[in-house]
């Protein structure tokens, strides 16, 4: 038996259970993991609310990113061997003491790489990356937006976007986290309850705007965020923390200057193994190289998922959150 937090029907925190659970032996091609750590990220919480419905149906294990041991393959599983530590982010079962994954999800993490780092940062560093160096390529002399910005993606947003040469605006919801953010390479920040953040991206930029916003915020930055954006910048909504943004006449792309926009996912990036592995290791690299420090900032017992989550949605974490099996 193994323990895990289990969703009987969608709903609020309240709905996770812990509880002990069969795991099977790995099939073909999967290995089974005894996880060091399992991430926490608000894709967990759509998935929980029922915004996105679990592939196998009730009930269901919550969780997609971890790092472990192996402790067993499967048949045709000859890259990956027992006792070697690995790193995925594969759909659901991550909210668990051990998990059985599909052997082509994971990747080896290096040495010099912790459990909880790794836990902390593979949804959300893969995020990043493909987000500054695939989605817009991100280089020296560009001006950034990033909403959430002393977030979970936000954090690793403002390292790597300073560290390529940008300059960085961030919105944050405190004083704390505004002090967060700097600390984290944020040129400037906006404290989004008490200022209006279009205001202060012109002031900011002099009038010039941002060449890319990136916004995990979602239905309450939007459409203000298109005025943030110089003429032919990008738009890159990659979360619905506020809510989904609602269908919208595309014909407000052209009035705004002829502005690119994007809903990309980590999925599609990576869909391909060769580009997994090239997406984690341009992480791995990045954040051994001390550019770019992953902060895991909370910490859980397994059991408290429910708080986890609590935290989680009113706001209250900074950083990376994991779970301790």
């Amino acid at each position: 038996m193994v323990a895990a937090v289990r969703v009987h029907k969608a709903g609020g925190p309240e709905v996770l259970t812990f509880e002990d659970i069969e795991l099977p032996a790995p099939g073909p091609g999967q290995i089974r993991v005894k996880q060091g750590a399992a991430g926490i990220n608000y894709i967990d919480t759509y998935f929980r609310q029922g915004m996105y419905p679990p592939p196998n149906g009730y009930p269901f294990t919550v969780g997609n990113e971890g790092s472990g041991e192996v402790v067993a393959v499967g048949s045709g599983v000859s890259d990956i061997k027992v006792g070697e530590r690995v790193a995925a982010v594969a759909p659901l079962g991550g909210y668990a003491a051990e998990r059985i994954l599909p052997a082509d999800r994971a990747v080896k993490v290096p040495s010099n790489i912790s459990d909880e780092q790794a836990a902390g940062m593979m949804l959300k560093g893969m995020t990043a990356e493909y987000l500054l160096r695939r989605t817009f390529r991100v280089e020296k002399g560009h001006t950034i937006l990033v909403h959430a910005a002393a977030g979970g993606v936000g954090l690793i947003l403002c390292q790597w976007a300073k560290h390529l040469g940008a300059t960085v605006i961030g919105t944050v919801g405190s004083r704390d986290k505004a002090d967060l953010a700097k600390k984290n390479g944020a040129d400037h920040t906006i404290l989004y309850k008490d200022e209006d953040f279009v205001a202060k991206v012109k002031e900011f930029t002099g009038g010039r705007l941002c060449d890319v916003v990136y916004d995990g915020v979602g239905k309450t930055t939007f459409p203000a965020s298109l005025d943030c954006i110089r003429p032919l910048g990008m738009f890159v909504s990659f979360g619905n923390a506020s809510g989904s943004i609602e269908a919208f006449n595309i014909n407000l792309l052209q009035a705004k200057g002829s502005l690119f926009a994007t809903r990309p996912t980590l999925n599609t990036y990576a869909a391909k193994r060769e580009d997994l592995l090239a997406i984690a290791n341009s992480l791995f690299s990045t954040v051994a190289s001390g550019k770019v420090k992953i902060p895991v900032n909370q910490r859980y017992a397994l059991k408290d998922a429910e708080k986890a989550h609590r935290d989680l949605e009113g706001r209250a974490t900074t950083g990376a959150s994991i779970l301790l099996p």
